[in-house]
Parts: C-alpha cells; sequence; structure tokens
C-alpha cells in the first residue's frame, strides 16, 4: 500500500506584481520558491508525527515537475494602494502521535500581525476543539492562547502571512502562503 502521510512540511511566502492577474499569481510562487513544481490544495491536517522543517530544508527536497500537496493561502488586487494578506496558520499538539491542524485565511486592510494572529486562531480552536478543550470565541487571542497553554495539550501555534499593498499603477499584486507536504 502506498503510504501517502508526509512526514515532513515546509511554510512558505511569496508575493507578485504583473499587469496579468494569472502572470501575478506566478511571480508570487517564484518568490515562494515553488514555481516549478504542480501544487494541489489539499485540507488541513498536520500529519502525526510529521516534523515541520526549514524553508531552505524543503526547497531541497523538491523537484521541477513534482506535485506537490499544500495547505495555501492566495490574495489578489489590482486596486491602488489596497492592503491584502494571506496566511497559513499552524497548531500542533503535545502529543506528536495525534494530528495538528493548519488553517488558509486571507483578508483586505489587515495587517501582517493581525492576519496571521487570526489564521493561528483558527488553526487552534479547530485543534482544540478535536481534542476536546473547550474555549470561549469571545475571549481576546491572548486568553485563548493562556486557556490553550493551561490544557497542556497544544504545543505550538504559529503562522507564515505574506501582505502587499495594491500596485499604486493597478497592476495585479498576488499574496501567497502555503504549507508543504514532503513525502
Amino acid at each position: 500500500m502506498l503510504d501517502l502521510v508526509p512526514k515532513k512540511l515546509f511554510l512558505t511566502r511569496g508575493k507578485g506584481v504583473h499587469e496579468d492577474r494569472l502572470t501575478s499569481f506566478e511571480y508570487a510562487l517564484r518568490d515562494a520558491g515553488i514555481a516549478g513544481t504542480n501544487i494541489v490544495l489539499i485540507s488541513s491536517i498536520f500529519p502525526p508525527n510529521a516534523k515541520l522543517i526549514s524553508k531552505t530544508e524543503g526547497l531541497k527536497l523538491i523537484d521541477p515537475g513534482q506535485i506537490l500537496f499544500t495547505i495555501y493561502s492566495r490574495n489578489q488586487t489590482n486596486e491602488p494602494h489596497r492592503l491584502i494578506a494571506a496566511s497559513v496558520g499552524v497548531a500542533r499538539p503535545t502529543d506528536k502521535k495525534h494530528y495538528g491542524y493548519l488553517s488558509e485565511y486571507e483578508s483586505f486592510g489587515q495587517t501582517e500581525k493581525e492576519a496571521g494572529d487570526y489564521a493561528e486562531d483558527i488553526a487552534a480552536q479547530m485543534l482544540a476543539s478535536s481534542l476536546g478543550i473547550p474555549f470561549d470565541f469571545d475571549k481576546s487571542w491572548d486568553e485563548k492562547r493562556q486557556q490553550w497553554t493551561i490544557s497542556g495539550q497544544i504545543y505550538k501555534t504559529q503562522n507564515i502571512t505574506q501582505t502587499a499593498i495594491g500596485d499604486k499603477r493597478g497592476r495585479w499584486t498576488t499574496v501567497f502562503a502555503a504549507a508543504v507536504m514532503v513525502f
């Protein structure tokens, strides 16, 4: 039986600007280092026992034309001066045998920190609910983070976020963030 459970994953991000919308996306993929691959969007599970590696290490493990299973976020605008964000949040459990969660989030008008915190929040909420950890949606980010820390079941949250301000000449601006699975 073919084992399709990734053993490693890495986070990457990029941005691109061009007159053409698709080319702008291509430039964002180039900036992220994964343009020469075939990207497949998958759902948001951080595999059990998987190791999060650096982008540098991850890029060494992929080949041109390779199919890459990714969880990614993408946002685009051709509106001058419009702030856009794309973010992937990560929530890993303390017990490495249990799966974690990744979340995709796109926004307009949010800073890198605001979008990144929200993406982490989504991933952590999904992980918390799968572990049976109660949480209150109305609590602030810091209050929720403290609640998850106290439970002892959520090891770490983090995010990869790319923001950009829409090109002043109205060219397409794309932001891209991804978690890339490596087998």
